[in-house]
């Protein structure tokens, strides 16, 4: 724990094309901390997210990283992030471990190759969240599930300080559920903090030590409050999607300056 948050959010709107989809937020994450945000659909819990990626618009507030403004933070390889529609399409020929490793393009000059220290990092990240017995695989055969945790590794391979996560367990069977609650809990193990955006706590709520709700942000603060509060509870506990109004997801490794956006303790 340090005195500086991971991330922060102050008094802060996000949207697209000039239209605000959420204001008035205040969030921190500290190191540590995993953090579900959870809201009902088209509350605008995805842009929270994409805003202080910068990957929405910011029309109000303040968004620190690390405790640099978000229009002057240039150490992307410090967050990781897994956007909300990361099923890989069927047309992507390439293997598990290639996709991984372009994780590793943002760490080094675009003309020199990988390296052992390269290998090394793809290799763990894959042994992390299971797949090292795929790592030779094309991903069109894998299952949703199975890309999903590929993503997340291509997330983890720059051994980032903070993985961002939207929607992570929407859209694949309890199975694979359970096995990325699996992911996540060893991730937990070795201190990485996360942000979690989910629209429903069931598969990770062990994991989980602050809950925010997104309703115009109605509710911030320790699981177990959340949890005895049967009315939270209920209206987050059911499976939903957002209907935010939102631009065509961007790939990872695009720049993302200037940053915009807000987060508190």
């Amino acid at each position: 724990m340090t005195d500086v948050p991971v991330l922060s959010l102050r008094a802060t709107a996000f949207g697209y094309a000039g239209r605000t989809v959420v204001r008035d937020v205040d969030l921190q994450v500290w190191p540590g901390d995993v953090v579900a945000v959870l809201g009902p659909n088209g509350s605008g819990k995805s842009t929270v997210v994409k805003g202080t990626l910068g990957l929405a618009e910011r029309h109000a507030g303040e968004v620190r990283l690390f405790g640099v403004d978000q229009g002057a933070f240039r150490d992307h390889a410090r967050v990781g992030y897994v956007p909300q529609r990361h099923t890989l399409s069927a047309s992507v020929r390439a293997t598990v471990t290639e996709v991984v490793a372009t994780g590793r393009l943002a760490l080094r000059p675009w003309w020199r190759p990988a390296g052992p220290t390269d290998r090394a990092a793809v290799a763990r990240a894959l042994s992390i969240v299971g797949l090292t017995d795929r790592a030779r695989a094309d991903v069109a055969a894998l299952s949703g599930g199975q890309q999903r945790r590929v993503l997340i590794a291509r997330a983890l391979v720059g051994a980032p300080d903070v993985l961002v996560m939207d929607e992570p367990t929407a859209g694949v069977d309890a199975r694979a559920q359970h096995e990325l609650a699996g992911v996540l809990a060893r991730l937990v193990d070795e201190g990485v903090t996360m942000l979690v955006v989910t629209h429903e706590m069931g598969p990770i709520t062990d994991l989980v030590t602050r809950v925010v709700v997104v309703d115009q942000v109605t509710f911030v603060g320790p699981r177990a409050d959340f949890l005895a509060d049967p009315r939270l509870l209920h209206d987050h506990d059911s499976g939903h999607h957002d209907a935010e109004l939102s631009p065509p997801p961007q790939p990872l490794g695009t720049d993302w300056s200037p940053l915009r956006g807000r987060i508190g303790r």
